[in-house]
């Protein structure tokens, strides 16, 4: 088995790292990163050059394949996507956004297991239907909402989002992350399927579900007690008003 492995590649990891941690702009960053990892691993610049315009000259209609799907949600939440979504969550009595929250989180983890990913997200799923169902849901147990409480729901959103895509993707076989690991084991002389790195993903992903699905049934009692205080100091601000 070899042992030379040439471990200066991954100074991008180091590269990226410090770039967002000093707040750098994320293009910037990734192009550094590109073109000090091709250095690194011997690449010649004019190699490097290459390349770069190679991927630019192919992925151009990149801007329109995203700003599409933009202007589509747009335009949907123009015409009440967003209050379609409160009104009809509001109609189940017994959905909380705790409940909601552990749904979404399992179907997120299933769908990005076998590939799906495209399904859910930030943009399409998360700001015109995830979070004013969960707006919905509360609003419809305890009455208008403070800004507090609604960005607290938001970032739950979010939050739950990224814990379903990240743990669930990570068992697809084909997942980037995967051929990649078994590429760089299989450089250094260790012989890795793919389907078995995939395998070893289920426990984390089973663990990770676990553990934010105990944290979304909490967040129902937390945010009970949590506009039950601001009702009361409500309260208590209005009868010191009026003496």
């Amino acid at each position: 088995m070899p042992t030379d492995v040439n471990l200066w590649p991954l100074i991008g990891v180091a590269i990226i790292i410090a770039g967002f941690v000093l707040r750098f702009n994320p293009m910037l960053v990734v192009i550094v990163t590109a073109i000090g990892t091709a250095l690194a691993a011997g690449f010649p610049i004019e190699k490097v050059l290459t390349t770069i315009g190679t991927g630019f000259v192919k992925t151009r209609n990149l801007p329109l394949i995203i700003l599409l799907p933009l202007a589509i949600i747009g335009l949907l939440e123009r015409h009440g996507l967003r209050q379609h979504a409160q009104r009809w969550i509001s109609n189940i009595k017994s959905a909380t956004a705790g409940r909601l929250f552990i749904v979404y989180l399992a179907a997120r983890q299933l769908t990005a297991a076998v590939g799906l990913t495209s399904l859910g997200g930030h943009p399409q799923m998360v700001r015109p239907l995830l979070a004013p169902m969960a707006e919905g849901a509360t609003e419809n147990r305890y009455g208008k909402l403070s800004q507090k409480v609604r960005d607290k729901l938001r970032a739950f959103s979010a939050a739950t989002d990224n814990v379903g895509l990240f743990f669930g993707e990570d068992i697809f076989v084909a997942f980037g992350a995967i051929v990649l690991m078994t590429t760089f084991l299989k450089e250094a002389g260790i012989e890795v399927e793919p389907i078995h790195v995939a395998l070893w993903g289920i426990p984390t992903a089973v663990t990770a579900f676990v553990i934010h699905a105990i944290r979304l049934h909490r967040l129902d009692a937390s945010l009970a007690k949590e506009i039950a205080a601001e009702s009361a100091a409500s309260s208590n601000g209005n009868n010191n008003n009026s003496k």
